[in-house]
């Protein structure tokens, strides 16, 4: 349903002469492009959910070209805050641990593994949406360059936590398998590119633009904990 729906709202910001800021992932990159993600990386998708980004990044960056629309791709990498809702990071770390459990990764937790910090996007988003000079690119939003591995996200968590920073792997095989029974572990299978190999989100065009500095990790981690500890 994406690129239809992406199609009428571009059609209906060139009828309204609006602007258009999409929020985006990096889905649409793929294999070992993902090892350092810039605005240059290329369009390579591994994946149906990659393919479907592709679309819909071509449809607004084509309409750019051709038919002069105004527009921001402002992409994301994983991220996570005191909102947990579709952040496999709070999922699989956070609540296994407050939960007294293991915390869980997939595929290999000594790769690195970038993971934004919501907060950071939207004040990043605010900023491009509301500076003319910013439209018409992509931009890789407000992320810690800090390169962090799955083991090193867990034992973070675990300190600010005072839990065990002991942690189970779940191998590309058992994603498969479990998805067989667990819907959100069939959709990973075939994004496990992005947990195999060293995943790097740099966001330093941003940064370097906005004379911004992104949420180090740790500090991240401590106020998320803290505003799910005093709800």
């Amino acid at each position: 349903m994406w690129p239809p729906l992406i199609r009428n709202v571009i059609d209906a910001c060139l009828h309204h002469n609006a602007k258009l800021v999409f929020f985006d992932n990096v889905y649409a990159i793929g294999g070992d492009n993902v090892n350092h993600i810039t605005e240059n990386s290329p369009i390579s998708p591994t994946s149906k959910k990659g393919e479907v980004r592709a679309q819909v990044d071509r449809l607004i960056l084509d309409s750019i070209e051709k038919n002069k629309l105004n527009a921001i791709i402002a992409r994301s990498a994983d991220f996570f805050s005191g909102v947990k809702d579709k952040s496999l990071l709070m999922n699989t770390v956070y609540d296994n641990l407050v939960k007294g459990k293991k915390s869980q990764w997939f595929c290999n937790a000594k790769v690195v593994h970038s993971v934004s910090y919501a907060p950071d996007l939207g004040k990043g988003t605010a900023l491009l949406g509301n500076t003319e000079t910013a439209y018409n690119q992509i931009w890789n939003l407000p992320t810690d360059p800090q390169k962090i591995t799955g083991e090193e996200w867990i034992s973070l968590f675990a300190n600010e936590m005072n839990k065990s920073n002991k942690y189970q792997v779940l191998p590309s095989w058992g994603l498969k398998a479990l998805g067989l029974f667990v819907p959100i572990l069939k959709e990973m299978y075939e994004m496990r590119y992005q947990y195999d190999r060293d995943y790097y989100f740099d966001s330093s065009k941003f940064n370097n633009a906005f004379n911004y500095t992104p949420t180090l990790n740790a500090t991240a981690i401590k106020e998320t904990v803290n505003q799910l500890t005093t709800k």
